[in-house]
């Protein structure tokens, strides 16, 4: 499945660094781009759009009231040089809030909350639990990682390396952002080196899990929490 996008900013610079980030993922189309908010309706009018990356500050209609007069919302992702107009967006259910300069990883970050969001949907409307996941940069590529197959992640210092049933993928980020983006109630940080998902928990034994046949350890600080979670399940 691709997503639809269509990108309003009336900087073209700014329109070319969006384009040029989507360039980089195989499951994002640019249906169009646009410089005023006319322009933006007339390519609704035209195309299905399912993501807009939205400017604030814009000729004649703002972003802010440009979202105000649509009946039927895409997801909205802001990409604005000020950021005094987050609460009012957020407000507007905006999925997230970018500030000009958009570096990458902090447009992943914004595009893998709309997967979440898009995952979510796709299982209501399917009534199965699929389709749930994650966007992974490794080796210059994008990878698709279901959340249902990742057994830990293990911290690495600029990196983590995530482990899944199927193999292992090391990607530029630190373990307290890349547990952020996972859903809290099947991910838990067990200690300062490890988030593992829960369901994938073969045994506790003291202080360690083991889980795709690891023993990892718990931390002083989480060893309550993920007792609980674990007991949870028990008989």
């Amino acid at each position: 499945m691709k997503f639809r996008c269509l990108i309003v900013d009336d900087e073209p610079l700014a329109i070319n660094v969006i384009k040029k980030h989507l360039s980089q993922l195989e499951n994002y189309e640019i249906v169009g781009t646009a410089e005023s908010a006319i322009e933006a309706y007339n390519i609704l009018n035209d195309h299905k759009v399912d993501l807009i990356f939205l400017d604030i500050n814009m000729t004649g209609l703002n972003g802010i009231d440009f979202i105000k007069t649509l009946e039927v919302k895409p997801s909205i992702i802001m990409t604005t040089a000020y950021r005094e107009y987050a609460v009012e967006s957020f407000e507007l259910d905006v999925i997230d809030y970018l500030v000009k300069p958009i570096a990458f990883p902090r447009f992943m970050k914004a595009l893998n909350k709309f997967n979440k969001l898009a995952s979510l949907s796709n299982t209501e409307d399917s009534g199965d639990g699929e389709g749930d996941y994650i966007f992974l940069k490794v080796d210059k590529k994008m990878i698709r990682v279901p959340l249902d197959q990742i057994l830990y992640i293990e911290s690495l210092k600029d990196y983590v390396r995530v482990k899944t049933v199927y193999e292992e993928l090391i990607t530029h980020h630190n373990l307290s952002s890349i547990t952020a983006l996972l859903p809290g109630t099947k991910f838990f940080r067990i200690h300062k080196s490890y988030t593992i998902a829960i369901d994938k928990v073969k045994t506790l034994e003291g202080n360690t899990v083991e889980v795709g046949g690891k023993k990892l350890p718990i931390g002083r600080n989480y060893q309550k929490e993920i007792r609980q979670e674990i007991l949870k399940k028990a008989i």
